[in-house]
C-alpha cells in the first residue's frame, strides 16, 4: 500500500477512536434535559397502573412515577411522552434507547437484573400472583383448580409461576397464552379459559374491564413475590440515581407528613429532615445534578407516595385496593426509603 495512503488510514482510525466515545458521551440525564421531555414506557392499558382516556390523558401509579421524574429533572411533571408497550416489547424498547425509563408493572427478578442490561431502581408496588375465576365456576380456592384451563400473558413471570404452582400442588392445567393483556381479559370473558392468572393488582384492574365485574372473583391464594418497579439501562449511574431518588422522595415525604396540600407551608418547617427533603438545607440537589428544590417539585406537582397510591390503585380509585404490603414500614408494610441526608 502507498505510504501516504497508509498514513491516511492511520489518521482515519485514530479519528474514529477519538470521536466514537464522544458519540456516546453524556448521560440520559443530559439527553432528557437537552430534549426537554422524558420518554417513558408504560403498559398498553392496565387500570390503576397505566391507562389512557379518550382525550389522551395517561393515569396510573406507573404513570405518576414518570411524572415525578419529569418534575425533578425538567421542573414540569407534564413534560412526559408515554409509549405504550406490550410485555414482549418493553425490554427491547429500553435497551435500544427508544425510551428513557420503563415504568410498566415489571417484576424485579435475578434474570432480568443480571442478563438484560437493565437496572431496577426501586419498588413502586409489592405484588403477588393470584387467580380470578367466574363465580359460576363455584371455586373458592386455587387448590381446587386441577384440570382447569388458565389464561395467561406471554412473556411474563406469570407463566413460570403458574407452572411451578400446579407442579408443587400435584395438579394439571391447560395454559391459554395471549400476547396482550386485553386479549387475556377477552379470552377469559368469552370462556376460552376457566381461570385468569396475573399479579393480584392486575386482576383487580382487569376485573373492572369486564362487562359485569360482579360475576368474577379473585381467589385468596397469592403464589409468588412480584416486586414491581421502574427500570433504566445499565451503565448510567447518574440517571439510575435520579429515577431511584424520585421514588424515594415520595416515600420519605409520606413518612414525614409532607403532601401536595401542605408542601408550601412545610417549606418553613423547623424539622431538619423536612428541610433537607425540600432542599432548604443539607446536601440539596448537587449530588443528583439537579436543582435544590427537585423533591419539592415532585411533591408539589405529583404528591407523596400515599397520595399517588390512593388515587391510582387505592381506596380512592376504582380498584379499591388496601395498602397491605405497600403501607409504610412504620405502619406494618414494606415501603421504606433510605434517608435524605
Amino acid at each position: 500500500m502507498n505510504p501516504l495512503l497508509k498514513l491516511r488510514f492511520l489518521f482515519l482510525f485514530m479519528g474514529v477512536l477519538l470521536v466514537a466515545p464522544s458519540a456516546f458521551a453524556g448521560s440520559t440525564l443530559d439527553t432528557v434535559q437537552g430534549r426537554g421531555k422524558l420518554l417513558c414506557g408504560v403498559n398498553t392499558g392496565l387500570p390503576g397502573f397505566s391507562s389512557v382516556d379518550s382525550k389522551g390523558k395517561w393515569t396510573g401509579i406507573d404513570v405518576e412515577v414518570c411524572r415525578a421524574v419529569a418534575a425533578a429533572v425538567l421542573g414540569d411533571a407534564g413534560k412526559v411522552e408515554f409509549t405504550p408497550l406490550t410485555a414482549k416489547e418493553r425490554f427491547t424498547a429500553l435497551q435500544s434507547g427508544e425510551i428513557d425509563v420503563l415504568s410498566r408493572n415489571t417484576t424485579w427478578t435475578l434474570t432480568r437484573d443480571s442478563t438484560l442490561g437493565v437496572n431496577f431502581t426501586g419498588v413502586t408496588y409489592y405484588d403477588g400472583q393470584g387467580f380470578m375465576v367466574s363465580k359460576q365456576l363455584g371455586v373458592k380456592s386455587a387448590k381446587k383448580l386441577d384440570g382447569a384451563s388458565v389464561c395467561v400473558l406471554a412473556g411474563t413471570t406469570n407463566e413460570l409461576n403458574l407452572a411451578d404452582y400446579f407442579r408443587t400442588q400435584g395438579m394439571k392445567y391447560e395454559p391459554v397464552v395471549f400476547d396482550t393483556a386485553d386479549q387475556v381479559v377477552k379470552g377469559f370473558e368469552s370462556g376460552r379459559c376457566d381461570v385468569l392468572t396475573s399479579d393480584q393488582s392486575q386482576l383487580y384492574g382487569q376485573r373492572v374491564k369486564l362487562a359485569d365485574p360482579g360475576k368474577a372473583a379473585v381467589l385468596p391464594e397469592v403464589i409468588s413475590k412480584e416486586p414491581l418497579g421502574p427500570l433504566v439501562r445499565q451503565g448510567d449511574d447518574d440517571w439510575m440515581n435520579v429515577v431511584r431518588w424520585a421514588l424515594f422522595a415520595m416515600i420519605n415525604a409520606e413518612e414525614l407528613g409532607v403532601s401536595s396540600k401542605n408542601v408550601e407551608r412545610m417549606k418553613d418547617s423547623k424539622n431538619p429532615k423536612i428541610r433537607r427533603l425540600l432542599g432548604r438545607e443539607g446536601i440539596k440537589g448537587k449530588g443528583l445534578k439537579l436543582k435544590d428544590d427537585w423533591a419539592y417539585r415532585i411533591i408539589r406537582q405529583v404528591g407523596n407516595y400515599g397520595e399517588v397510591f390512593e388515587r391510582t390503585v387505592g381506596k380512592g380509585s376504582r380498584l379499591g385496593i388496601d395498602r397491605g404490603l405497600n403501607a409504610l414500614w412504620k405502619d406494618g408494610g414494606l415501603q421504606y426509603a433510605p434517608p435524605i441526608r
